[in-house]
């Protein structure tokens, strides 16, 4: 026996009896299972069920939401081939995934309807597959694929790129903003990685999305502001100036900083901004911000929302580095500090 050597086919109780009951007509037929005993099977009363085309349910009965997630990830993995790209090799990463409203139920939404109430899947794949939308699979298309995030073996878009293609379909004001809300709220994500996606969708435009933006990202900001007291008292750092606006005595406004720690000349400010791909860093208003500032002999420490949430006392280290800093050098210029 060697490689080339074909394996016996799977008696058809192994079928029935296995874990996973979702199963293509290619898989079948590896199992000895022909075609026309596969449609006997589906007939009216039988057996098996057709979920998908070239997808079945090896027993009666209703799919459970398990079943059919997996239904439309074969049928978007195994139908369609692919155009051939240059370059393009296999990495193991999936071919598709689960995103919209489902996978905002898999990332644990209590806004997001359950499951099995769901009359469509939204599977999110390459731009490249030739595929149509059918039954209860609907075929998101997009020109690079994100990292999936597996979830209870199933392999869901993040959270930012998820509740993009689920605002992208709905039309309901209130359910938009609740979404948008819980996942900034819930923890999920950042508010500017929800708006970058958005705005890569073009959903910026709809009146409704947009309302709920404004919103989010007050949310954002201020749930930002709230880790940052949280960080400075779970580290022990010492208390600063909160909110205030930095300006020359009699000259200019210097502008605003979250945080301003005066004996030590260290301001922070949170980067609350959603960056734009075709903008230049060295142009964007916190670099103009932290030069002027830092000729002063003022250091600027910029803060993300994000490693405020995930990696706190990361971001408490480099705060405290920075303040340890301020004896080796020169005096900073004597600015006025207001109230913001």
């Amino acid at each position: 026996m060697n490689h080339d050597t074909p394996l016996s086919p799977l008696p058809l109780r192994h079928l029935s009896e296995a874990q996973c009951r979702v199963m293509t007509t290619r898989q079948l037929r590896e199992h000895g299972v022909p075609a026309a005993e596969t449609t006997e099977r589906c007939r009216a009363g039988g057996p098996w069920q057709q979920l998908l085309p070239g997808i079945y349910l090896l027993h009666a009965g209703p799919p459970t939401s398990e079943e059919r997630l997996h239904a439309a990830l074969l049928y978007a993995g195994h139908r369609g081939p692919a155009v051939p790209r240059q370059g393009d090799g296999s990495d193991g990463a999936p071919e598709a995934m689960i995103t919209g409203l489902a996978a905002l139920a898999l990332h644990g939404f209590t806004e997001a309807p359950p499951l099995l109430a769901l009359d469509r899947i939204e599977v999110l794949v390459a731009r490249t597959r030739r595929l149509r939308s059918t039954g209860f699979a609907r075929i998101v298309r997009t020109v690079e694929l994100p990292v999936a995030q597996e979830i209870t073996g199933v392999p869901a878009a993040p959270v930012p790129r998820a509740v993009a293609d689920a605002v992208g379909s709905l039309t309901d004001a209130t359910t938009v903003r609740r979404l948008l809300t819980e996942a900034v709220r819930g923890g999920h994500c950042e508010a500017t990685s929800v708006v970058r996606e958005l705005s890569r969708a073009r959903l910026l435009t709809r009146p409704h999305v947009v309302d709920a933006v404004d919103t989010l990202l007050a949310e954002g900001r201020a749930l930002a502001e709230q880790r940052l007291y949280a960080m400075v008292r779970a580290h022990g750092l010492p208390d600063p100036l909160w909110n205030v606006e930095l300006r020359l005595p009699g000259g200019p406004q210097l502008g605003g900083v979250d945080a301003f720690w005066p004996e030590h000349a260290v301001a922070l400010e949170i980067d609350t901004r959603a960056p734009r791909p075709e903008e230049d860093p060295l142009q964007s208003p916190f670099f103009h911000k932290r030069e002027h500032l830092e000729r002063l002999g003022i250091t600027v420490v910029r803060c993300l929302p994000r490693t405020l949430r995930t990696a706190p006392e990361q971001q408490a280290a480099v705060i405290r580095t920075a303040l340890m800093a301020a004896g080796d050098r020169e005096p900073s210029a004597y600015v006025a500090v207001l109230p913001r």
